[in-house]
């Protein structure tokens, strides 16, 4: 996941947290700043009734135009006594007017008069506005809510790309960066000290990169030239050695068991020379390469190669199968799959290749069991060892579709041993 996301999913869970405290933190203060008002509304009108109660004087109508209403009565001393001074409530109360049972804000208190009379007012206010005021209230804060959260993170997206701006720059160069190939400078001006340490960095160590590429091109190009050709001159000598018609027999099977040894290390030598050039983009120019034909070519020497062994090899054409490849690597790629079709075939067996516009299948008989499918391309590995056969083949074509964007898998199926090559944009 792109920092970016962890960044928006961090700060909106942090923001509704404390949005959401903030909101529910503010719509109670609201709400009782409103009861508080409409409790000091009750406390006036209470005190205007018990005045004029007390001053004998004709009290309001217990019906006004707002719907407020009261209920005065005599209690006892007892009563009084047990009961608060003044106490509010929530409740329903009935509205002649209207014929219906509404939500009110009610106010009870209790007075006595100069003969020492007992009275408990209830003065009741409707509610309704209030209720309407929290409906509303409610419905404005949840929208606030939402756009205030929007806006936030909207805010710290377009913020936290506008400084980090280099980094993405940096993480663009680097993703095109190619070592041993024409690279543009890096081009990131930048006043933050961070991110100017980490452009000085990431330039260091592509110079670095760079110059132990160089070195380790220079160390292939001498380990290739200094030693194959003492391999190449021990193996003319041991050819010289056992043309003497004075040797024994026995000898001479020991020079060629050497000759053997010395040869199948000059294969190795050159495979894993192959192998590092490969790991080190040394095959960096690619074209257009028809599969089809090149299969062709290089069929027929093969089949010439092992055709003591009376194999059948078989060619099914659906289609043209073009690659973008390095020449070389690709010759390198099909000719290593088909020599695995030879060398692991058995005698008598058959080879069947089918080509289609995105896919060749190299098919071929064997062991009659399938091959460990998680270790078959590793470097030296072998299910059961081949004479001519360096454990390196696998392993080559595998590296070579790696770093050419093609994949390699293999499958055993209705006896067949089948390594089957394709793009990666295609599925099987």
């Amino acid at each position: 996941m792109k920092l970016i996301y962890y960044v928006i999913i961090r700060i909106s869970l942090v923001l509704s947290v404390l949005l959401t405290v903030w909101a529910v933190f503010f719509y109670f203060a609201i709400m009782d700043e409103v009861n508080d008002e409409v409790d000091d509304s009750l406390e006036n009108y209470s005190e205007i009734i018990i005045i004029r109660a007390l001053a004998g004087e004709e009290l309001p109508s217990k019906n006004t135009a707002s719907n407020n209403q009261y209920f005065l009565r005599e209690v006892t001393k007892e009563y009084a006594e047990s009961r608060d001074d003044i106490l509010y409530k929530d409740s329903m109360v009935y509205i002649p007017e209207k014929d219906e049972t509404e939500p009110a804000r009610i106010l009870t208190t209790i007075f006595k008069d100069d003969g020492e009379k007992f009275f408990e007012l209830t003065v009741a206010a409707p509610s309704i506005e209030k209720d309407d005021l929290k409906d509303a209230m409610a419905g404005w804060m949840i929208f606030l809510y939402i756009t205030l959260l929007l806006t936030i993170i909207v805010i710290n997206v377009w913020v936290f790309y506008r400084n980090m701006h280099p980094l993405y720059v940096l993480l663009h160069w680097l993703d095109k960066y190619r070592i041993g190939k024409g690279n543009e400078p890096l081009q990131n001006k930048t006043r933050v000290s961070e991110f100017r340490k980490l452009n000085e960095a990431a330039v260091r160590y592509a110079e670095r990169s760079e110059r132990m590429f160089e070195q380790q091109k220079q160390f292939i190009g001498n380990a290739s030239h200094e030693m194959q050709t003492p391999l190449a001159i021990c193996r003319n000598r041991l050819e010289m050695l056992m043309e003497d018609e004075n040797l024994s027999e026995s000898q001479l099977e020991e020079l060629m068991k050497t000759h053997r040894t010395l040869e199948h290390i000059t294969k190795l030598n050159k495979s894993l020379l192959l192998l590092s050039k490969i790991e080190n983009g040394q095959f960096a120019d690619t074209s257009q390469v028809e599969v089809n034909k090149l299969l062709k070519q290089y069929l027929e020497d093969y089949k010439e190669v092992y055709q003591y062994r009376e194999i059948i090899t078989m060619v099914e054409e659906e289609g043209v199968f073009y690659l973008t490849i390095n020449e070389t690597l690709a010759v390198v790629l099909l000719t290593n799959l088909l020599k695995n079709a030879f060398v692991h075939n058995m005698d008598g067996g058959h080879i069947r290749i089918v080509i289609t516009s995105h896919r060749v299948m190299f098919c071929n008989t064997g062991v009659a069991q399938p091959l460990d499918a998680q270790r078959i391309f590793e470097r030296f590995y072998q299910g059961k060892k081949k004479e001519g056969s360096t454990g390196l083949g696998l392993a080559i074509a595998d590296t070579i579709c790696k770093m050419q964007a093609l994949r390699l898998c293999y499958e055993y199926k209705s006896g067949e041993h089948c390594f089957i090559l394709y793009t990666s944009a295609h599925n099987q």
